[in-house]
């Protein structure tokens, strides 16, 4: 197989993305889920806000996850005085030849880790939109183009936390999924510990995709077919969001949108080039509860996004599945 092949075979891939995904937990170990809907995202060109306390190996998942993809590599590590130039990159004057020069910022690289994105102020987070929106970034007027496959990665701490900042609706919608990795169980800390205890397994990481065969993958994932009846679906739930008493804000048409790429590339992953109701489901809440605003009732009454989601997708009668739309790998 030539790595530069604009096509990879399913099988090919499927071996792959194995590969990848055991890769990951050799690291990342007992939170073989989370990895996996961060490839999910991954798949579907999406990105991912990783938000937990720290210390659970949110950086060390984005890491390892860089380290296994044959990719360029940025971080940004965000604090109160981070500059939008510095997200972006500058021009810089060259007295001698009286020019400037573009020099780009991490932003322009194919994964990139935003650490503690909200210790920064709104106005640096807002660097980061038209990145993850557009694929491009504007600096003194000149459009650059981020390099593909493009995924942003970002870490954030609770808002209970000192010195941070909330992220604004807008930019909670431009992320495909929001995850929360968790302590790991005690077994699971002991076998951390011998794993650490003399170097760290991610020195010996290698890369299992390389970025031609990301981008490959990413085309195949669009190509899973979904049934109209499974549309349907997905627009019922997110429509009883914007309807639903307890919420201020449901879930956007890029949140629909979101969701059914995300499901298509669950499907992919299960072995079949079209969607069922329980792919759907399964990515469910990952990708839509970070979306909904709640009145401030229910946020006062312990009520979550994940709460609602699952409401909605437990009230809303799934599709019968239409084996005559069903095309195989």
């Amino acid at each position: 197989m030539s790595f530069s092949s604009p096509i990879l075979p399913h099988d090919q891939a499927a071996i792959l993305l194995d590969r990848l995904i055991d890769r990951v937990e050799s690291v990342i170990i007992g939170k073989r889920q989370e990895i996996k809907m961060t490839i999910i995202a991954m798949l579907c060109g999406g990105h991912v806000l990783l938000e937990d306390v720290p210390g659970v190996g949110k950086t060390m998942l984005v890491r390892t996850v860089a380290a296994c993809l044959g990719c360029s590599f940025g971080r940004i590590q965000f604090t109160p005085d981070l500059m939008p130039s510095d997200i972006t990159g500058t021009s810089v004057y060259h007295p001698r030849t009286a020019e400037f020069e573009f020099r780009p910022g991490p932003i322009l690289s194919n994964i990139v880790l935003a650490d503690e994105i909200n210790r920064a102020t709104p106005r640096t987070q807002s660097a980061l939109l038209e990145a993850m929106e557009e694929r491009k970034v504007t600096v003194d007027g000149t459009t650059h183009q981020v390099p593909l496959p493009f995924l942003l990665l970002a870490t954030q701490n609770p808002l209970q936390f000192e010195g941070t900042y909330r992220l604004p609706e807008a930019q909670l919608d431009r992320f495909l999924m929001r995850l929360r990795i968790g302590y790991p169980s005690p077994a699971q800390e002991v076998e951390l510990l011998n794993r650490m205890q003399v170097h760290s397994p991610l020195d010996k990481i290698k890369p299992v995709l390389l970025a031609e065969e990301l981008l490959a993958i990413q085309r195949q994932v669009r190509t899973v077919f979904v049934d109209d009846s499974i549309k349907k679906y997905l627009v019922e739930v997110a429509d009883a969001s914007r309807r639903h008493p307890k919420c201020a804000l449901g879930i956007s048409p890029r949140g629909t949108l979101a969701w059914m790429n995300a499901a298509q590339a669950e499907a992919y992953l299960q072995g079949r080039m079209y969607v069922i109701p329980d792919d759907a489901k399964a990515v469910a809440t990952a990708v839509l509860s970070h979306r909904i605003a709640l009145v401030p009732e229910a946020k006062i009454g312990g009520l979550s996004g994940e709460d609602i989601v699952s409401e909605l997708t437990a009230k809303i009668a799934v599709p019968m599945h239409r084996t005559a739309a069903r095309t195989s790998l």
